[in-house]
Protein backbone atom coordinates (compact mmCIF):
# COMPACT_ATOMS: atom_id res chain seq x y z
CA UNK A 1 0.00 0.00 0.00
CA UNK A 2 1.29 3.47 -0.86
CA UNK A 3 2.10 6.08 1.72
CA UNK A 4 -0.97 8.14 0.84
CA UNK A 5 -3.05 4.97 0.97
CA UNK A 6 -1.82 4.25 4.50
CA UNK A 7 -2.59 7.82 5.47
CA UNK A 8 -6.12 7.52 4.10
CA UNK A 9 -6.73 4.28 5.96
CA UNK A 10 -5.38 5.86 9.13
CA UNK A 11 -7.71 8.85 8.76
CA UNK A 12 -10.69 6.60 8.10
CA UNK A 13 -9.82 4.51 11.15
CA UNK A 14 -9.52 7.64 13.29
CA UNK A 15 -12.99 8.79 12.22
CA UNK A 16 -14.36 5.30 12.88
CA UNK A 17 -13.04 5.52 16.44
CA UNK A 18 -14.67 8.94 16.82
CA UNK A 19 -17.99 7.70 15.47
CA UNK A 20 -17.93 4.59 17.62
CA UNK A 21 -17.28 6.67 20.72
CA UNK A 22 -20.83 8.05 20.63
CA UNK A 23 -22.27 4.93 22.23
CA UNK A 24 -19.42 4.76 24.75
CA UNK A 25 -19.82 8.39 25.77
CA UNK A 26 -23.50 7.75 26.54
CA UNK A 27 -22.34 5.69 29.51
CA UNK A 28 -20.66 8.77 30.99
CA UNK A 29 -23.77 10.95 31.12
CA UNK A 30 -23.84 10.92 34.95
CA UNK A 31 -20.09 11.08 35.51
CA UNK A 32 -18.27 14.31 36.53
CA UNK A 33 -17.61 15.60 33.03
CA UNK A 34 -14.55 17.80 33.61
CA UNK A 35 -12.81 15.18 35.72
CA UNK A 36 -13.45 12.47 33.13
CA UNK A 37 -11.95 14.67 30.42
CA UNK A 38 -8.90 15.44 32.56
CA UNK A 39 -8.34 11.73 33.18
CA UNK A 40 -8.91 10.89 29.52
CA UNK A 41 -6.33 13.35 28.22
CA UNK A 42 -3.82 12.57 30.98
CA UNK A 43 -3.91 8.85 30.18
CA UNK A 44 -3.62 9.58 26.46
CA UNK A 45 -0.61 11.85 27.02
CA UNK A 46 1.17 9.20 29.10
CA UNK A 47 0.49 6.54 26.47
CA UNK A 48 1.80 8.75 23.68
CA UNK A 49 4.96 9.69 25.57
CA UNK A 50 5.59 6.02 26.39
CA UNK A 51 5.07 5.00 22.76
CA UNK A 52 7.45 7.70 21.58
CA UNK A 53 10.09 6.45 24.03
CA UNK A 54 9.63 2.84 22.92
CA UNK A 55 9.87 3.67 19.22
CA UNK A 56 12.69 6.21 19.48
CA UNK A 57 10.64 9.20 18.40
CA UNK A 58 11.84 12.54 19.68
CA UNK A 59 9.28 15.06 20.88
CA UNK A 60 10.39 18.60 20.09
CA UNK A 61 9.99 21.27 22.74
CA UNK A 62 7.61 24.00 21.48
CA UNK A 63 9.13 27.42 21.01
CA UNK A 64 7.93 30.93 20.35
CA UNK A 65 4.68 31.25 18.48
CA UNK A 66 4.22 27.46 18.50
CA UNK A 67 2.90 27.78 22.03
CA UNK A 68 0.13 30.01 20.70
CA UNK A 69 -0.85 27.49 18.03
CA UNK A 70 -0.85 24.70 20.61
CA UNK A 71 -2.94 26.82 22.98
CA UNK A 72 -5.38 27.45 20.14
CA UNK A 73 -5.72 23.76 19.28
CA UNK A 74 -6.12 22.83 22.95
CA UNK A 75 -8.36 25.66 24.08
CA UNK A 76 -10.57 25.71 21.00
CA UNK A 77 -10.38 22.21 19.53
CA UNK A 78 -10.40 20.24 22.78
CA UNK A 79 -11.56 22.15 25.85
CA UNK A 80 -14.16 24.53 24.39
CA UNK A 81 -15.31 21.90 21.90
CA UNK A 82 -16.14 19.37 24.62
CA UNK A 83 -17.78 22.00 26.81
CA UNK A 84 -19.85 23.21 23.84
CA UNK A 85 -21.08 19.68 23.20
CA UNK A 86 -22.30 19.35 26.78
CA UNK A 87 -23.84 22.80 27.16
CA UNK A 88 -25.21 22.80 23.62
CA UNK A 89 -26.78 19.41 24.25
CA UNK A 90 -29.00 21.04 26.88
CA UNK A 91 -30.59 23.24 24.19
CA UNK A 92 -30.31 21.18 21.00
CA UNK A 93 -30.79 17.58 19.99
CA UNK A 94 -27.56 15.67 19.25
CA UNK A 95 -28.33 15.69 15.53
CA UNK A 96 -28.05 19.49 15.44
CA UNK A 97 -24.54 19.39 16.88
CA UNK A 98 -23.69 16.48 14.61
CA UNK A 99 -24.70 18.44 11.53
CA UNK A 100 -22.54 21.34 12.74
CA UNK A 101 -19.54 19.00 12.82
CA UNK A 102 -20.53 17.61 9.42
CA UNK A 103 -20.06 21.07 7.88
CA UNK A 104 -16.33 21.09 8.70
CA UNK A 105 -15.12 19.37 5.47
CA UNK A 106 -16.21 22.42 3.45
CA UNK A 107 -14.08 24.72 5.62
CA UNK A 108 -11.09 22.38 5.44
CA UNK A 109 -11.43 22.20 1.65
CA UNK A 110 -11.63 25.99 1.33
CA UNK A 111 -9.08 27.13 3.93
CA UNK A 112 -6.74 24.17 4.34
CA UNK A 113 -4.99 24.45 0.95
CA UNK A 114 -4.29 28.14 1.59
CA UNK A 115 -2.50 27.29 4.86
CA UNK A 116 -0.55 24.61 2.99
CA UNK A 117 0.63 27.09 0.36
CA UNK A 118 -1.52 25.81 -2.49
CA UNK A 119 -4.85 26.85 -3.96
CA UNK A 120 -8.41 25.81 -3.27
CA UNK A 121 -10.10 23.82 -6.04
CA UNK A 122 -13.77 23.77 -6.95
CA UNK A 123 -13.76 19.97 -7.08
CA UNK A 124 -12.46 19.73 -3.51
CA UNK A 125 -15.13 22.10 -2.21
CA UNK A 126 -17.85 20.28 -4.17
CA UNK A 127 -16.74 16.90 -2.82
CA UNK A 128 -16.72 18.32 0.72
CA UNK A 129 -20.23 19.71 0.25
CA UNK A 130 -21.46 16.29 -0.93
CA UNK A 131 -19.89 14.59 2.10
CA UNK A 132 -21.46 17.20 4.38
CA UNK A 133 -24.89 16.59 2.84
CA UNK A 134 -24.51 12.85 3.26
CA UNK A 135 -23.37 13.17 6.87
CA UNK A 136 -26.34 15.43 7.61
CA UNK A 137 -28.70 12.83 6.18
CA UNK A 138 -27.13 10.16 8.37
CA UNK A 139 -27.31 12.37 11.46
CA UNK A 140 -30.79 13.78 10.85
CA UNK A 141 -31.42 17.46 11.55
CA UNK A 142 -33.09 17.57 14.95
CA UNK A 143 -34.59 20.50 16.88
CA UNK A 144 -32.96 23.34 18.74
CA UNK A 145 -33.66 26.67 20.38
CA UNK A 146 -31.68 29.84 19.61
CA UNK A 147 -29.10 29.14 22.31
CA UNK A 148 -28.57 25.66 20.96
CA UNK A 149 -27.91 27.05 17.48
CA UNK A 150 -25.28 29.39 18.91
CA UNK A 151 -23.54 26.48 20.59
CA UNK A 152 -23.79 24.50 17.34
CA UNK A 153 -21.84 27.28 15.63
CA UNK A 154 -19.25 27.11 18.43
CA UNK A 155 -18.97 23.33 17.95
CA UNK A 156 -18.48 23.85 14.22
CA UNK A 157 -15.76 26.48 14.71
CA UNK A 158 -13.95 24.41 17.34
CA UNK A 159 -13.98 21.27 15.22
CA UNK A 160 -12.50 23.18 12.28
CA UNK A 161 -9.94 24.78 14.59
CA UNK A 162 -8.78 21.36 15.82
CA UNK A 163 -7.30 20.70 12.37
CA UNK A 164 -6.57 24.16 10.96
CA UNK A 165 -4.77 25.50 14.04
CA UNK A 166 -2.54 22.42 14.14
CA UNK A 167 -1.38 22.68 10.55
CA UNK A 168 1.35 25.33 11.11
CA UNK A 169 2.93 22.92 13.62
CA UNK A 170 3.45 20.05 11.18
CA UNK A 171 6.62 21.54 9.69
CA UNK A 172 8.62 20.98 12.90
CA UNK A 173 6.46 18.64 14.98
CA UNK A 174 5.33 15.18 13.93
CA UNK A 175 1.73 14.02 14.40
CA UNK A 176 2.99 12.40 17.59
CA UNK A 177 4.48 15.68 18.78
CA UNK A 178 1.32 17.68 18.16
CA UNK A 179 -0.75 14.97 19.83
CA UNK A 180 1.50 14.78 22.91
CA UNK A 181 1.52 18.52 23.51
CA UNK A 182 -2.20 19.04 22.96
CA UNK A 183 -3.18 16.12 25.19
CA UNK A 184 -1.06 17.16 28.17
CA UNK A 185 -2.21 20.75 27.83
CA UNK A 186 -5.85 19.59 27.68
CA UNK A 187 -5.31 17.36 30.72
CA UNK A 188 -3.93 20.32 32.68
CA UNK A 189 -6.75 22.61 31.59
CA UNK A 190 -9.52 20.15 32.39
CA UNK A 191 -7.86 19.25 35.71
CA UNK A 192 -7.93 22.88 36.83
CA UNK A 193 -11.55 23.25 35.74
CA UNK A 194 -12.47 19.94 37.36
CA UNK A 195 -10.96 20.82 40.73
CA UNK A 196 -12.71 24.18 40.61
CA UNK A 197 -16.17 22.96 39.55
CA UNK A 198 -16.33 19.33 40.72
CA UNK A 199 -13.80 19.12 43.53
CA UNK A 200 -10.50 17.24 43.84
CA UNK A 201 -12.19 13.99 44.93
CA UNK A 202 -14.54 13.75 41.94
CA UNK A 203 -12.40 11.05 40.34
CA UNK A 204 -13.24 8.76 43.28
CA UNK A 205 -16.90 8.85 42.25
CA UNK A 206 -16.24 7.05 38.97
CA UNK A 207 -17.43 3.44 38.91
CA UNK A 208 -15.97 0.55 36.93
CA UNK A 209 -18.01 1.07 33.77
CA UNK A 210 -17.22 4.78 33.73
CA UNK A 211 -13.51 4.11 34.13
CA UNK A 212 -13.68 1.58 31.28
CA UNK A 213 -15.44 4.11 29.05
CA UNK A 214 -12.85 6.74 29.93
CA UNK A 215 -10.06 4.29 29.08
CA UNK A 216 -11.62 3.62 25.67
CA UNK A 217 -11.79 7.35 24.97
CA UNK A 218 -8.19 7.81 26.08
CA UNK A 219 -6.69 4.94 24.09
CA UNK A 220 -8.69 4.92 20.87
CA UNK A 221 -10.49 8.25 20.49
CA UNK A 222 -7.62 10.38 21.81
CA UNK A 223 -4.16 8.78 21.65
CA UNK A 224 -4.90 6.65 18.60
CA UNK A 225 -7.24 8.92 16.67
CA UNK A 226 -5.17 12.08 17.20
CA UNK A 227 -1.98 10.57 15.73
CA UNK A 228 -3.82 8.88 12.88
CA UNK A 229 -5.78 12.02 12.03
CA UNK A 230 -2.87 14.45 12.13
CA UNK A 231 -0.78 12.00 10.11
CA UNK A 232 -3.55 11.84 7.53
CA UNK A 233 -3.82 15.64 7.31
CA UNK A 234 -0.05 16.04 7.01
CA UNK A 235 0.15 13.50 4.18
CA UNK A 236 -3.07 14.06 2.22
CA UNK A 237 -3.65 17.72 2.93
CA UNK A 238 -6.59 19.19 4.81
CA UNK A 239 -8.99 19.19 1.84
CA UNK A 240 -8.75 15.48 1.09
CA UNK A 241 -8.39 14.40 4.72
CA UNK A 242 -11.43 16.47 5.68
CA UNK A 243 -13.63 14.28 3.49
CA UNK A 244 -12.96 11.37 5.81
CA UNK A 245 -14.85 13.09 8.64
CA UNK A 246 -17.98 11.92 6.87
CA UNK A 247 -17.13 8.42 8.05
CA UNK A 248 -17.72 9.33 11.71
CA UNK A 249 -21.56 9.53 11.59
CA UNK A 250 -21.67 6.39 9.45
CA UNK A 251 -19.54 4.57 12.05
CA UNK A 252 -21.81 5.87 14.80
CA UNK A 253 -24.88 4.48 13.02
CA UNK A 254 -23.24 1.11 12.44
CA UNK A 255 -22.05 0.92 16.05
CA UNK A 256 -25.61 1.54 17.19
CA UNK A 257 -26.82 -1.42 15.14
CA UNK A 258 -24.06 -3.62 16.57
CA UNK A 259 -25.19 -2.68 20.07
CA UNK A 260 -28.78 -3.67 19.36
CA UNK A 261 -30.29 -0.32 18.42
CA UNK A 262 -33.00 -0.22 15.70
CA UNK A 263 -31.81 -0.78 12.14
CA UNK A 264 -31.30 2.54 10.29
CA UNK A 265 -34.06 3.77 8.01
CA UNK A 266 -33.86 4.59 4.32
CA UNK A 267 -32.72 8.16 5.03
CA UNK A 268 -29.60 6.95 6.82
CA UNK A 269 -28.70 4.57 4.00
CA UNK A 270 -29.23 7.35 1.48
CA UNK A 271 -26.85 9.47 3.53
CA UNK A 272 -24.25 6.69 3.53
CA UNK A 273 -24.48 6.52 -0.27
CA UNK A 274 -24.06 10.29 -0.56
CA UNK A 275 -21.01 10.22 1.74
CA UNK A 276 -19.49 7.47 -0.41
CA UNK A 277 -20.12 9.56 -3.53
CA UNK A 278 -18.39 12.57 -1.99
CA UNK A 279 -15.40 10.46 -0.94
CA UNK A 280 -15.06 9.00 -4.43
CA UNK A 281 -15.28 12.45 -6.00
CA UNK A 282 -12.72 14.06 -3.70
CA UNK A 283 -10.21 11.31 -3.02
CA UNK A 284 -9.78 10.45 -6.70
CA UNK A 285 -8.70 14.01 -7.53
CA UNK A 286 -5.04 14.93 -7.66
CA UNK A 287 -4.61 17.97 -5.46
CA UNK A 288 -1.33 19.75 -4.89
CA UNK A 289 0.95 18.33 -2.26
CA UNK A 290 0.79 20.01 1.16
CA UNK A 291 3.40 22.71 1.70
CA UNK A 292 5.12 20.68 4.45
CA UNK A 293 5.84 17.91 1.98
CA UNK A 294 7.02 20.20 -0.83
CA UNK A 295 9.52 21.82 1.51
CA UNK A 296 11.19 18.47 2.10
CA UNK A 297 9.96 18.16 5.66
CA UNK A 298 7.70 15.22 5.01
CA UNK A 299 5.85 13.68 7.89
CA UNK A 300 5.20 9.98 7.78
CA UNK A 301 1.96 8.92 9.49
CA UNK A 302 2.63 5.98 11.72
CA UNK A 303 -0.39 4.00 12.97
CA UNK A 304 -0.63 3.47 16.71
Amino acid sequence: MSRTGRAGVGGALAMSFVGGSVAVSAGLSRAPFLTVQALRYAVAAVLLVALCALTGRRIQRPRGVEWLWLAGVTGCGLILFNVALIVGGEHAEPAVLGVAVACVPVVLAAVGPVLEGSSTTARAVLAAAVVTLGAALVEGFGRSDAVGLVWAVVVFACEAGFTLLAMPLFARHSPFGVSVHTTWLAAAGFALLGVWREGPRAVLRLDGSELAATAFLAVFVTAGAFVLWYGCVASLGAARAGLLTGIAPVAAAMTGVALGHPFPGIGVWAGVAVVATGLALGLRSRHAEPATRRSGEAIEPTPV
